[in-house]
């Protein structure tokens, strides 16, 4: 008999948090599994986890995803029905420099989660991947049809590695799994290494913000309630045997649908904070791409998805959100 609790890894990180947040306020048991590592202010992930804490359904487990013995504990123990698997070690620069990282947490931790499943009857596996598996693509919008097999990071090599381990799984287990190609997610309760944060933080203390390719860059930026409320309308949409493949395994998009220039992105900020930000404009960085651009298509026509939130509405929640907790 599968428990009814679902488990969120990564559950004290960005997307995760904002995730099992919204099950416990429809009243569902989560399990949040979280190893609160040093790759961005602790007190910040902190700060998310113990918000969850203070509400009734959730329980938290302190493991690093790498530690096999205590994730087969952890699925032995709940036989989770459902798994929303956000846990990874992200950030496409720094898998230049600690390419070990990504190969523990992305690899070996994401095997642990596909073997739990496994071997304790999961009823649906939704996992994290990302945009950068279109890596070189120039063809826009990114479709889930195009090939995605020249990553230009080792970060975009780890997720398209767990989007096909995933689906290997899914056709020798039957195991139904979704995959989700994020695109640039952002909002309260940011991650401090992405760039609108950033920017932020340096426009507030005066210093400059570095923007690559002399800002001649779009990103598709993606609301975080809007992600957020996608993942949970996929949760009971189980994909089935007649996916890709015969296996019950499906990969999506999940993005704005709307890409923005850089610029365009730094007025707004600017309006927002009332500052004006100092620019130092720099060339192109290894692992970046041009532009990211996501066709949702599919998962519009599957759980009626449609992103509501503007640029403009959604950095002003994330400025109001930075003034609130920095006190600024």
């Amino acid at each position: 008999m599968s428990d009814q609790t679902i488990l969120v890894t990564g559950a004290a990180g960005f997307i995760g948090f904002h995730v099992a947040r919204r099950l416990l306020a429809e009243g569902r048991a989560v399990v949040g599994l979280d190893s609160l590592n040093a790759y961005y202010d602790p007190a910040l992930k902190q700060a998310r986890l113990d918000i969850l804490l203070s509400q009734p359904g959730f329980t938290f487990e302190r493991i690093d995803l790498a530690d096999r013995a205590s994730i087969a504990a952890l699925f032995a123990r709940h036989r989770f029905s459902r798994v929303i698997h956000l846990a990874a070690q992200a950030g496409v620069r720094y898998s230049i420099d600690h390419p070990h990282a990504y190969a523990d947490a992305n690899l070996e931790g994401f095997v642990n989660v596909l073997e739990g499943c496994r071997h304790h009857g999961c009823g649906h596996l939704i996992y994290a991947s990302s945009s950068s598996v279109y890596g070189a693509n120039t063809k826009l919008p990114f479709s889930v049809a195009d090939r995605a097999d020249h990553p230009v990071s080792l970060y975009a090599a780890t997720k398209r590695a767990n989007e096909l381990m995933a689906h290997s799984y899914s056709h020798l287990y039957r195991i139904p799994a979704t995959g989700l190609r994020f695109f640039t997610v952002y909002g309260p309760w940011y991650r401090p290494d992405m760039a609108i944060f950033l920017f932020t933080k340096a426009i507030m203390a005066g210093a400059p913000i570095k923007l690559f390719n002399h800002g001649k860059m779009q990103r598709d930026f993606t609301y975080i309630d809007d992600v957020s409320r996608g993942i949970l309308r996929l949760i009971d949409h189980v994909p089935g045997n007649a996916e890709v493949g015969g296996a019950p395994a499906r990969i999506y998009n999940i993005g704005n649908n709307r890409p923005e220039d850089l610029m365009h992105v730094v007025a707004v900020l600017e309006k927002a904070l009332g500052r004006k930000a100092t620019k130092e404009m720099l060339p192109m960085q290894p692992g970046d791409v041009l532009a990211t651009y996501a066709d949702i298509d599919d998962l519009t026509r599957d759980i009626d998805f449609r992103p509501q939130t503007s640029i403009e509405d959604g950095i002003g929640e994330f400025v109001a959100w930075y003034r609130d907790h920095y006190k600024v």
